[in-house]
């Protein structure tokens, strides 16, 4: 029986999806689905948290969930889009994006990808100096309506894992704001430009707690209020905060929640909601990732060294992060027999292993679950961002089926093909097949 409505919505979804053979034990092995309708209520409720007093532009993170329709859909909610590379950019474009609704940020742009940011009027967030004198050189010969400004480290620290840290001593990202010499630096950066009119700053995201994040944001509105105050004007009329909300992968409980970050915001940085700033965001994960799973058939079982072990199509060409970083990025995984129906019975720890051909290829080890069968499916829970989205190719496997679904007001299950699966024609063609 379902322990919650988003447990029993996904087994319906699942039940669905085995009917209409969009899972198939011969021909769709492995599928991705987004629940467009529990999109577009998160959404809602990134809106609805911040106060109406804040003019705010929410971007969602083009690298959560780069997929076009995906970004479309997401668009007709009221969202911007956020980037961080010429693919992405051509991405949120032929999403209908309008180029002012568009963030740009990269810690490597090229002097063409800064040309055509720049031409089009996409906001550009500018890492270092260096690329700072590469704008200079643009608008030397030609205006811009973009909004401009620069990406600070507030030099926070780490959350629980540093690879999702940006605003570290050392972080790659960003100019740091507390490095010797460098608030000079940027204070006459913005005095030399009147165009330099945001401060942008990310302070991480999966492990980063809310107040490690606020704290960061706090450090980039007081920068801003610095500017300010130095120039004896309102330069700086805009703070890109960024997204980074870790997500709770533990249950389906959305947690922390968006009102939950805007009440530690309005604790940590009041002056973020005096209406003197007009206000960025960049969530990607906590907009999608609860809104999506990934399903695979179980192929083979086996018994090793005493542990049961299921074979199965999901490993590390979906859940990359979860292989090759089990500890930091475990997955709720759930079992059912071959209708997708859940799978009773006692549970009994057994290691879930992917296709792929090395040893660590396991999305999770000695898991306490229905005795697995061949025949069977496993549901990787909380995959609706990055994952099955951004798939590794290694052994050169295909890349899934992406559907996405919507529940009718007459109960019916509606999919809708967002990315087709990958034939074998494609993976030649992609490896330079003639």
């Amino acid at each position: 029986m379902s322990d919650s409505p988003a447990a029993e919505r996904r087994e319906r979804i699942l039940r669905a999806a085995v009917r209409e053979r969009l899972l198939d034990p011969d021909h769709a092995v492995l599928a991705a689905f987004v629940d467009l309708d529990a999109v577009a209520a998160s959404v809602e409720a990134l809106h609805r948290a911040f106060p109406p007093s804040v003019q705010a532009l929410h971007t969602f993170a083009a690298k959560a969930n780069c997929l076009v329709p995906v970004l479309e859909e997401l668009r007709t909610h009221g969202m911007g889009c956020e980037v961080a590379s010429p693919g992405e950019l051509a991405q949120a474009l032929a999403a209908g994006f309008a180029p002012e609704r568009i963030v740009f940020d990269s810690p490597a742009k090229t002097r063409s990808d800064l040309d055509q940011a720049l031409a089009l009027g996409v906001a550009v967030n500018v890492d270092n100096f260096q690329e700072l004198s590469r704008v200079d050189e643009i608008l030397a010969s030609r205006s811009s309506t973009s909004r401009i400004g620069v990406r600070i480290n507030p030099q926070v620290g780490s959350g629980d894992i540093a690879a999702m840290s940006t605003a570290t001593a050392t972080s790659k990202f960003g100019i740091p704001l507390e490095d010797a010499g460098s608030r000079e630096q940027l204070l006459q950066a913005y005095r030399d430009r009147p165009w330099l009119t945001w401060v942008h700053a990310h302070v991480g995201s999966q492990g980063c707690p809310l107040n490690l994040i606020t704290q960061g944001i706090a450090k980039a509105v007081a920068f801003a209020d610095e500017v300010n105050a130095d120039l004896g004007r309102r330069q700086v009329i805009g703070i890109d905060i960024g997204g980074g909300l870790p997500v709770n992968f533990d249950s389906d409980e959305t947690a922390p929640a968006f009102d939950e970050y805007v009440a530690h915001l309005q604790a940590d940085a009041p002056a973020l909601f005096s209406g003197d700033y007009q206000v960025v965001t960049e969530f990607g994960r906590s907009l999608l990732a609860k809104n999506g799973f990934t399903a695979a058939y179980v192929e083979y079982t086996k018994t090793s060294g005493g542990r049961p072990i299921a074979i199965t199509h999901a490993g590390a060409q979906v859940a990359t992060r979860t292989v090759f970083m089990p500890e930091a990025w475990p997955l709720r995984i759930t079992a059912h027999d071959p209708t997708g129906s859940p799978k009773s019975g006692e549970a009994v720890p057994q290691d879930i292993a992917g296709p792929c051909c090395f040893a660590g290829d396991l999305l999770a080890q000695a898991r306490p679950l229905p005795q697995l069968e061949p025949g069977d499916i496993v549901a990787l829970l909380d995959t609706g961002a990055y994952y099955s989205s951004t798939p590794f190719h290694y052994n050169s496997l295909p890349d899934p089926a992406v559907h996405g679904v919507r529940i009718a007001a007459d109960e019916s299950i509606q999919f809708v093909l967002v990315r087709p699966a990958e034939t074998i024609q494609h993976v030649l063609a992609r490896t330079g097949a003639a």
